[in-house]
């Protein structure tokens, strides 16, 4: 027990062999604790993150008005110029500390970080803007214009480098957060499994601290973290003892309001950061907001956008992508058409029923990979399916032509569903098209993925295409339906890029 911790009266009174009243152990006090000077040393990993971002964003800026000043003006360049050429740099970086660009917390967690270098970019422009009015300087436009969007699109390429370097060193261990997670058996439980389940977001739980009187039902492992249930141990000793950068506290009415603000108090004297989970998944930040409501701080859920506005933004972001899409591929489509008919007997294209948005039906269109009877044939090949348990998948098809694997490999196939897009049956980012047959094994929570538009691409594409089980797929789907705008299908696409030249879980 730490000093200042003493144990409370009530628990030594109660009888072992009686159930205990769960109680979190946090001094009245904050007790005057000296930590170590570790506690207030970052770690190095956070200190050259910090370093090399500041380097890249000057040398972004650096680079950005560089070019403006050659571009706008080559040899021409006058003092004035060079002056705001030298100050625009120290802006650009006292406005991306403004924005939290170097705070510790969004370090490699990578949207949050571009987002800060977009909202430094636009007040960059403004504080040019409004000083240049006060000053009566006039600004070249085209040089405004040039500089600014080039320091952004070469700040954010410098964090990227940054965020893929850290995730290469998280995958394999090094540069994590050690974590104390608190709450109930089956809170700690799922709430660890979440922080562990990427790596790349820098946390690895250290110890788990439970409330006196509770044990754990699940079998400790050696690779298990340590649990302080049994050991009756308060959360301040853990975080002491166990040196965790950070405490994660569960959803538990036992561990609230004035003993959780107090906790937030010892926390903050040993420079450990405090995070609280709502028991909310599945549900994207910007759909959250913490509002002050009579002295008390609302978690609000906003409802997930289904119709209006945002769904028609994006069916014309639909149509106008697809359009240059279809233009783009127009070749290549020509090309394979060319190759499905001369290397196998029947239709260059393959329709199939499947189902959209609110249950419509529609008929959707690949380039054809198998045999003419291949639906004929499936059913003496359901027992070897290497599929979910619903989706009939099998890596080594016979029913699949020489030139259809190249094709499925690359996603070639599923070019021609750019029409579907373009007639509005589909979107380009969304849930996996479902087959009739499946949609008549859903649950009735699994109903809400039809509540958008399915795609050509999505989470699923991304996220292990046919390797994924019946219910990964539903979770993402689901995930997406929630959740979806604008950015993140932007998202999607890009790394729906990298996962087609991967071709991994495809067959």
């Amino acid at each position: 027990m730490s000093e200042g911790l003493a144990e409370p009266a009530d628990l030594r009174a109660v009888p072992s062999g009686e159930r205990r009243r769960p109680v979190w152990v946090v001094p009245d006090e904050v007790p005057a604790v000296v930590p170590r000077a570790a506690r207030f040393t970052e770690a190095r990993w956070v200190a050259k993150y910090r370093w090399a971002a500041l380097a890249g964003d000057l040398a972004a800026a650096l680079f950005g008005v560089s070019l403006a000043l050659v571009v706008r003006f080559g040899a021409q360049i006058n003092l004035g110029y060079v002056l705001l050429g030298a100050a625009l740099p120290i802006a650009w970086l006292a406005c991306v500390a403004l924005e939290r660009g170097y705070e510790t917390r969004y370090f490699g967690t990578g949207p949050e970080e571009f987002r800060s270098i977009i909202r430094a970019a636009v007040a960059l422009t403004a504080v040019v803007a409004v000083t240049s009015y006060a000053t009566k300087f006039q600004v070249a436009r085209g040089f405004v214009v040039l500089a600014v969007p080039m320091t952004c699109l070469a700040a954010m390429f410098a964090r990227w480098l940054l965020h893929r370097q850290i995730s290469s060193r998280r995958f394999v261990g090094r540069c994590m957060r050690r974590v104390l997670v608190v709450g109930r058996n089956d809170q700690v439980t799922t709430l660890r499994r979440h922080l562990e389940e990427r790596k790349t977001d820098g946390y690895v739980v250290v110890a788990s601290c439970l409330p006196r009187g509770d044990a754990f039902e699940e079998p400790v492992s050696e690779t298990s973290p340590e649990r302080l249930g049994r050991a009756e141990m308060d959360i301040l000793a853990a975080v002491d003892q166990y040196d965790v950068e950070v405490v994660a506290v569960a959803a538990d009415p036992e561990l609230t309001g004035h003993s959780l603000r107090k906790l937030s108090w010892a926390l903050e004297q040993r420079g450990v950061d405090l995070i609280v989970s709502p028991g909310i998944v599945e549900v994207a930040g910007p759909r959250i907001s913490i509002r002050p409501v009579a002295g008390l701080s609302l978690l609000h859920l906003e409802r997930p956008s289904v119709s209006g506005g945002p769904h028609v933004l994006k069916s014309i972001f639909d149509r106008v992508v697809g359009c240059l899409l279809l233009l783009a591929v127009a070749p290549l489509l020509m090309v394979t058409a060319v190759l499905v008919k001369l290397t196998s007997r029947g239709p260059v294209l393959f329709r199939q029923t499947r189902v959209g948005r609110g249950g419509e039906q529609f008929q959707m269109l690949k380039f054809r990979t198998m045999v003419v009877d291949a639906e004929a044939r499936q059913a003496e090949l359901h027992a070897l399916s290497d599929g979910n348990g619903v989706l009939f998948k099998l890596r080594d098809d016979p029913r699949v032509t020489s030139v259809g694997r190249y094709l499925r490999r690359f996603s070639i196939d599923e070019l021609p569903q750019l029409v579907n897009v373009l007639r509005g049956d589909m979107s380009l980012v969304g849930p996996r098209p479902p087959l009739p047959a499946e949609v008549a094994q859903y649950a009735i929570d699994d109903a809400r993925r039809m509540l958008v538009k399915p795609g050509l691409t999505g989470l699923w594409q991304v996220s292990g295409r046919s390797d994924l089980t019946w219910e990964e797929s539903m979770r993402l789907d689901l995930r997406y339906a929630d959740n979806w705008s604008i950015a993140l299908d932007l998202l999607i696409l890009w790394k729906t890029a990298r996962a087609v030249l991967g071709s991994n879980g495809a067959y």
